[in-house]
């Protein structure tokens, strides 16, 4: 694993992780802002490795930019360049990924990608660029950087977000599950009322089940005899 990445870590209390969970903050925070989630996954699933990172850059939205990071600069970003901007982290972020696989001796179908905010953003377009290269990504209050044209086949995507967020809006969760549906991607989606730009309570449970009782599109599809993905995307919202 990169040295260079500050990393939290969350290793079970005895033997192998069986799961892994790469958790990515939003824009201006860092690794340690993810510290209350990590402990709920942790919790949830003990012979699990859960694993927080900085981002690659300091944040440059204010002046000095604090102890806060980010994975791609929001100055000046727009819907004509903010695709451009993800794509660029893209590879150092797959590494980083299969650098950490590599180092507990998980496989990509138990790793699940956990992003908040632009933290979502990048965990979205890493599953559309390297499809399989985790079995799940949960996004909470994050979007597209571009609408997908084809969906994973591989990766199991959970949207959750606040139906208050004034950041994000949650039109862009919306939009994502009907792109989703469309093509055929295996998506869920949940919407908590009266929620901003958070994770919080009512969202953190619905990842929890979304995890524990949510059997992936492709499980069906191999038992039924089908090719993965055939399955679409569950659009069914519910809000808390």
């Amino acid at each position: 694993m990169d040295d260079t990445v500050t990393t939290l870590r969350w290793l079970p209390d005895q033997g192998a992780p069986q799961q892994l969970f790469l958790l990515f903050h939003g824009v201006g925070a860092n690794a340690a802002d993810l510290a209350p989630l990590a402990e709920q996954l942790h919790q949830a699933f003990p012979q699990a490795a859960v694993l927080a990172f900085d981002g690659f850059e300091p944040f440059d939205g204010i002046p000095g930019g604090g102890a806060g990071r980010q994975w791609f600069s929001i100055l000046g970003a727009n819907d004509g360049n903010r695709a451009q901007r993800v794509a660029a982290v893209i590879p150092a972020l797959s590494d980083l990924v299969r650098a950490a696989q590599q180092a507990t001796g998980v496989d990509p179908q138990a790793t699940a990608l956990v992003g908040f905010s632009q933290g979502a953003i990048c965990a979205l377009e890493l599953a559309q660029a390297h499809d399989g290269l985790a079995g799940r990504v949960l996004a909470f209050a994050g979007r597209y950087a571009t609408l997908p044209t084809l969906a994973p086949r591989m990766t199991t995507l959970h949207l959750f977000h606040g139906a208050q967020d004034d950041v994000i809006p949650v039109q862009h969760a919306r939009q994502a599950i009907e792109r989703l549906a469309a093509i055929g991607g295996d998506a869920t989606i949940d919407i908590a009322s009266g929620v901003g730009h958070e994770i919080d309570e009512h969202l953190l449970r619905s990842a929890l089940l979304r995890l524990s009782r949510h059997i992936p599109a492709r499980t069906w599809a191999q038992a039924m005899g089908a090719a993965p993905g055939q399955a679409g995307a569950d659009d069914d919202e519910r809000e808390d």
